[in-house]
C-alpha cells in the first residue's frame, strides 16, 4: 500500500499535504465546539451571568460548526481532485509499463488480469485515497484529542468508556479477521470473471456455431457466481457490525448520564453538582466522538483490505523486471543492411520443458526470400517472433544487419521490419488508419501518404473490395477487423507492412485465408514492390513459397532441409511429403 502511495508525483504530494492539513483544521474546530458548550452550560447555571456572554458563547460554537463544515468539504473537493489525478496518472503508468512487456510477461500476467489491474485495482486505491484516506489521518488525531480532553475525569466515566472501546476493538478483530481474507479473494475473482466475460465476447461466432450459449452461461454463472458470494460473505459481516457499533454508542451515552446523574444527586444544591453536570455534558461528547473514531476503523478496515490487495497487484505489473530490455545500438553495421543471419539458436519457451527450436543456422543475403515450411508446431512462427525480440533466444545468436538483436534499441530494431502475424489484427479506425499504423501509428493526411496508401492497397490486391466499401479508403473498420472477411483483413495486413517501406519483410502464414489466384497474383505484385528487400515468409502451401531463393524446412524444431524447391524435391525427405499431398507430380514438375 505505501509503496503504491509513494508513486505520487509533485502536484500529487501537494494535495496530500493540503488535505492532510484540512483534515487537521477540521479536527481542532470540531473538538472546539464541546469546549463552548461546556462554557455555556456553566454560564446558564451560574447567578449573575448576563445574555450577551452567552450569545458570545453560542456565536463562537456556531462559527465552529460553520467553519469544520466549509472545511470539510474543501478536504473532500481536494481529496477528490487527488485521487482522480492518482489513478489517471498509475494507469498511464500502467499502460506504458505494459506496452513494455514482452510476450512472455504478458502471458504471464494473462490478458484478463492485467485489464482487471489496469481498471477495477486502480479504482480501489482512488476510492481509498479520496476517501479512506482522510480517515487514516482523522482517525488517530481524533482519538488523541479526545483522550487528552476526557483523561483525568471521574473513573467510573473513564471505565465505561474503556469498556466501550474494548467492545468495539473485539467487533474491529472480527471483521479484520473474517472480511480481510475474502477481500483479498474478490479481486482474484474479479480475474475470473473478466476473463470468460471477455472470452464469450471474442468468442462469439464460435460459441453461436456450436450451440453453446448454455455452456458459456454455466461458465459465466459460476464466476459470477464465486464472486457475489464471497462478496456477499465479506459484506454481511461489515454492515452488521453497525447495528452493534450503534448499539453500543447508545449504550455508552446512557451509562455516562445514568453515572452523571448518580454523582450529581450525592452533591445536589453544591457548585460540584454544576461542575459535574458541565463536566458530564463535556464527557459525553468527546466520548461519543472517541468512539465514533474508533467505530471509523470498520470503515477504514472494509476499504484497506481490497486497496492493499489492488495495491499489490498493481505493483507487481509496476515493478516487474522485462526480459526484453533495450540494447544502445540504433542503427546496424554499415553495408550489411537487410541482411538476417541466425547463429546455433535454441529457444525454449519460459515455464516449458522441450525447446522449440533447436540448433538453428542460416543466413539471408538483403534481397533474397526465405521460406519456411513444416508441419504445425514444428516451430517457423517461434523462429520469426525472434527476429523483432517478441522473445529471446535460450541460446544462439540472431543477426541483423550486423548486429545481435540484444544491442539493439527495441523501437530502431523494429522500425527496420514490417512484420504482418499469423492472425490479421486490424484495430478500430478506418481502412485509411489501419494501413497508416505501418508508420507507428501516425496517421499523416497528406497527398504523398494518401498516395502510398492507394498504392499499398492496390498491391495487396485489396483495391477491389476497399472502392466498393461506402467511403472506401475512409471506411469504418470494427476492432479485430469484424466486419471484413479473413482474406481481406489479410489483404490489409499486408498493405500495412507494404505502407512501412521497411528493410525486412516477415509474412507469418499471411497468405493462408487467400484464394490460390489471389495469393499468386498478390505474391507477384509483391515480388516487384520488394525487389532488393529481404522477405521472410511462413507458409504451409508449397505454391507460395516455391520461387523462394531459400526454402528451410523445419521439423520438431530442427533444420530438416534447405535448399531451393528442386533441391529439396531431391534431397529432403520431409519436403517431398508436405509437397505430393498437396500437389500432383505434374504439378510440380
Amino acid at each position: 500500500m505505501f509503496k503504491a502511495i509513494k508513486r505520487m508525483r509533485g502536484k500529487e504530494v501537494f494535495l496530500l499535504i493540503c488535505s492532510a492539513l484540512l483534515v487537521l483544521a477540521q479536527v481542532w474546530t470540531e473538538m472546539k465546539i464541546p469546549d463552548y458548550m461546556s462554557g455555556i452550560t456553566m454560564l446558564v447555571q451560574s447567578e449573575g451571568t448576563d445574555m450577551p456572554a452567552i450569545w458570545k458563547a453560542g456565536g463562537m460554537m456556531m462559527l465552529c460548526a460553520v467553519l469544520s463544515t466549509v472545511i470539510g468539504l474543501s478536504s473532500g473537493y481536494v481529496a477528490a481532485m487527488l485521487g482522480g489525478l492518482y489513478s489517471k496518472n498509475l494507469r498511464s503508468d500502467m499502460f506504458n509499463k505494459v506496452q513494455s512487456f514482452s510476450l512472455n510477461e504478458i502471458d504471464r500476467f494473462s490478458t484478463a488480469s492485467l485489464i482487471t489491474r489496469s481498471t477495477n485495482d486502480v479504482t480501489q486505491l482512488q476510492m481509498f485515497i479520496s476517501g479512506g484516506l482522510r480517515m487514516v489521518i482523522r482517525t488517530p488525531i481524533s482519538v488523541a484529542v479526545a483522550l487528552v480532553k476526557i483523561w483525568g475525569k471521574h473513573w467510573q466515566w473513564t471505565s465505561l468508556t474503556g469498556g466501550a472501546i474494548f467492545l468495539v476493538m473485539i467487533i474491529v478483530v472480527i471483521v479484520i479477521r473474517y472480511a480481510h481474507p475474502r477481500f483479498r479473494r474478490m479481486q482474484e475473482l474479479t480475474d475470473e470473471l473478466n476473463k470468460a466475460t471477455r472470452e464469450n465476447l471474442t468468442g462469439i461466432r464460435v460459441i453461436r456455431a456450436y450451440n453453446a450459449e448454455q455452456y458459456q452461461e454455466e461458465k459465466f454463472e459460476n464466476a459470477n457466481n464465486k464472486l457475489s458470494d464471497n462478496m456477499l460473505a465479506a459484506q454481511t459481516v461489515m454492515s452488521s457490525t453497525r447495528p452493534f457499533m450503534g448499539f453500543i454508542n447508545n449504550g455508552l451515552t446512557v451509562g455516562i448520564y445514568l453515572i452523571g446523574a448518580y454523582l450529581i444527586n450525592q452533591n445536589i444544591g453544591t457548585t460540584e453538582a454544576l461542575v459535574t453536570f458541565s463536566e458530564m455534558v463535556v464527557f459525553s461528547n468527546y466520548a461519543s466522538r472517541l468512539l465514533f473514531s474508533f467505530m471509523n476503523l470498520e470503515m477504514i478496515f472494509n476499504m484497506i483490505p481490497r486497496a492493499s490487495v489492488a495495491a499489490e497487484r498493481i505493483n507487481e505489473v509496476l515493478d516487474c523486471k522485462l526480459e526484453i530490455v533495450d540494447g544502445p545500438e540504433t542503427k546496424g553495421v554499415e553495408g550489411k543492411e537487410g541482411t538476417i543471419e541466425f547463429k546455433d539458436v535454441c529457444f525454449t519457451y519460459p515455464g516449458t520443458d522441450g525447446e522449440v527450436l533447436s540448433h538453428i543456422s542460416f543466413t539471408a543475403e538483403k534481397g533474397e526470400t526465405i521460406a519456411f515450411i513444416g508441419a504445425t508446431g514444428s516451430g517457423k512462427t517461434s523462429l520469426v517472433n525472434l527476429i523483432p525480440r517478441f522473445y529471446d533466444v535460450t541460446s544462439g545468436e540472431v543477426i541483423v544487419d550486423g548486429r545481435n538483436v540484444k544491442d539493439y534499441e527495441q523501437r530502431a530494431l523494429r522500425n527496420l521490419i514490417g512484420y504482418a502475424p499469423q492472425t490479421a489484427m486490424l484495430f478500430s479506425g478506418t481502412v485509411r488508419s489501419n494501413i497508416q499504423y505501418g508508420e507507428g501509428g501516425n496517421h499523416a493526411e497528406d497527398e504523398d501518404a494518401d498516395e502510398e496508401v492507394r498504392k499499398a492497397v492496390e498491391i495487396s490486391q485489396s483495391k477491389e473490395f476497399v472502392e466498393k466499401m461506402e467511403n472506401t479508403y475512409d471506411a469504418d473498420i470494427t476492432r479485430g477487423g469484424t466486419n471484413v472477411s479473413g482474406g481481406q483483413r489479410q489483404r490489409l495486413s499486408v498493405a500495412r507492412v507494404i505502407y512501412r517501406k521497411p528493410e525486412i519483410y516477415i509474412f507469418d502464414d499471411t497468405f493462408s485465408a487467400l484464394d490460390f489466384k489471389t495469393d499468386r497474383v498478390l505474391r507477384s505484385a509483391l515480388k516487384e514492390r520488394t525487389a532488393g528487400v529481404t522477405t521472410l515468409i511462413v507458409a504451409q502451401r508449397i505454391g507460395t513459397i516455391r520461387d523462394a531463393d531459400k526454402i528451410i524446412v523445419l521439423d520438431e524444431g530442427k533444420i530438416a532441409g534447405m535448399g531451393t524447391h528442386s533441391e529439396l524435391m531431391k534431397s529432403c525427405q520431409v519436403y517431398r511429403e508436405i509437397a505430393y499431398t498437396q500437389l500432383s507430380e505434374e504439378e510440380l514438375a
